[in-house]
C-alpha cells in the first residue's frame, strides 16, 4: 500500500473534506512517540520545522488554520535546561503552569502540554500578542535513561491573529489556530 504524504513545501494539503483534529492524547500518543522513537506515523501530515526561530507568521501553513509542526528542542545555554525561543521579531514565553495529558481511561500520564505566548521585542519589555502555541513533550523524557540519546523532540501546534498584517495583544502558541 502506498503511504501517502500530505505535507508539500511544510504545508498540510488535505484532500477536500478531510480535516485533521487529533486530541491531546491522539498528538502524543500517535505521533509524537512514534516520531521520537522512529516509528512508522499514521500519516505523513505533520512537518518538521524550528518554531522557536521562526515569528508565528512565517511559520508554513493556512494562518487561518491550526497548524502541527514537530520540533528538536534547542537549549538556551551549554548546560542548561531551560529553551532557546527567540526569533527574529520577538520571543515566546511559557504561560501558567504545564498540563498532564493523560490517557482516555485517565490512568497514565503520556505527556505535558505547556502553552506559550508570543511577545514583540526584547524580554522583558516585549509586547504581548494574540499568536498562541501549545508545546507537547513525552511524560518523564528527562529522566528516562533510554531517552536520553534521543534528541528532545517536542510537537508544536500554533494558532494566532493578525488584522492587516498587525499582530494584535493578547497570548500563545505552539498549536496555532485563529481567535
Amino acid at each position: 500500500m502506498e503511504k501517502l504524504n500530505f505535507v508539500k513545501n511544510g504545508v498540510l494539503r488535505l484532500p477536500p473534506g478531510f480535516r485533521f483534529h487529533p486530541t491531546d492524547e491522539e498528538l502524543v500518543v500517535q505521533y509524537l512517540k512514534r516520531k521520537v522513537f522512529s516509528y512508522p506515523l499514521p500519516a505523513s501530515i505533520i512537518p518538521e520545522v524550528d518554531v522557536c526561530k521562526s515569528d508565528p507568521w512565517d511559520l508554513p501553513g493556512d494562518l487561518e488554520q491550526e497548524r502541527y509542526f514537530f520540533s528538536t528542542r534547542e537549549a538556551k545555554y551549554p548546560n542548561g535546561n531551560r529553551s532557546n525561543r527567540a526569533t527574529g521579531s520577538g520571543y515566546w514565553k511559557a504561560t501558567g503552569i504545564d498540563k498532564q495529558i493523560l490517557t482516555s481511561r485517565g490512568n497514565h500520564v503520556v505527556g505535558m502540554k505547556k502553552t506559550l505566548v508570543f511577545y514583540r521585542g526584547k524580554p522583558p519589555q516585549g509586547t504581548r500578542t494574540d499568536w498562541i502555541m501549545h508545546e507537547y513533550r513525552l511524560a518523564n523524557t528527562t529522566n528516562n535513561p533510554q531517552t536520553k540519546a534521543t534528541p528532545e523532540k517536542s510537537l508544536h501546534q500554533s494558532c494566532g491573529s493578525s488584522t492587516n498584517g498587525k499582530l494584535g495583544s493578547l497570548p500563545d502558541i505552539f498549536e496555532e489556530k485563529r481567535k
